[in-house]
């Protein structure tokens, strides 16, 4: 289904001592200086793709790459809904390695925290702007740079926020549903060459979601059928999974990720 082939000569080395051959893919990650992103890219890495990751913070963004590996690694800093941004990021991935093959949509953000009659509005311009537009606007752009004609496959990284009523972070619901219809649209309008899909994790432990677990993650994990909150690492692994070929005839999903917690929907 990905085709074509473009960049310059890579070795398959990560870290010293250790060997991974060449999977000659490349991969867009955005917001992945650390938390879900950051697994995201060590996933992909370990599998021998090259990786262009973003994040707003460089000195971040540049720890990031040297532990991820700077022979496989860049790092483009910006925000990830200013446009400018976008087309940098693109333009950095193709000079680097001459194609991307994966965009993953991770960065995010939730500035509030509180009931949606009370919500301000400008804020919720800012979230949609930052978790749908952004993400789009990436979209389009690995679109014409490489997708269009030579495949590949998105990963919008999505929430259980939004498939279900999630008091006080109602704006962060709002979006992620809105993320699960991108996921729908773009499936249906990239097919046949690319595949569009979606991941929807439960609490993962994170400094983005430390507010949700913090002083009693043993409370709230014990709400999870498996015992546990999530880590990075699991999103890392749907991710490398839904841009393999062995899901090369599943698009349009959105893969829930959440320790179980969706069985307990009902009982009580």
């Amino acid at each position: 289904m990905e085709q074509g082939h473009g960049g310059r000569d890579m070795s398959d080395t990560t870290e010293p001592g250790r060997q991974v051959a060449d999977s000659g893919k490349v991969a867009l990650i955005t917001g992945a200086s650390r938390g879900i992103g950051y697994g995201v890219a060590e996933a992909f890495v370990a599998r021998g793709d090259r990786v262009c990751i973003t994040g707003r913070g460089e000195e971040a963004l540049k720890e990031a790459v040297e532990r991820l590996g700077s022979d496989r690694v860049i790092g483009v800093a910006g925000k990830a809904h200013d446009e400018p941004h976008q087309a940098v990021a693109v333009e950095r991935t193709m000079e680097a390695f001459g194609r991307v093959d994966f965009l993953v949509n991770n960065a995010g953000t939730n500035p509030v925290f509180g009931p949606m009659a009370e919500l301000d509005l400008n804020v919720a311009r800012k979230v949609f702007e930052t978790n749908v537009v952004s993400a789009l606007g990436f979209a389009q752009l690995t679109w014409r740079a490489w997708q269009r004609e030579n495949g590949g496959a998105i990963v919008n990284i999505a929430s259980v926020a939004g498939i279900s009523a999630s008091p006080f972070i109602g704006a962060y619901g709002m979006s992620k549903a809105a993320m699960v219809n991108l996921t729908l649209q773009l499936a249906h309008e990239f097919a046949p060459l690319v595949r569009v899909n979606a991941i929807a994790p439960a609490v993962v432990k994170t400094r983005f979601a430390q507010a949700l677990y913090e002083g009693r993650e043993a409370e709230v994990a014990a709400a999870y059928p498996l015992g546990r909150l999530g880590v990075p690492e699991d999103i890392g692994g749907a991710a490398a999974f839904l841009t393999s070929d062995q899901s090369d005839w599943i698009t349009g999903q959105t893969l829930v990720v959440d320790g179980g917690i969706f069985l307990n929907a009902g009982v009580g």
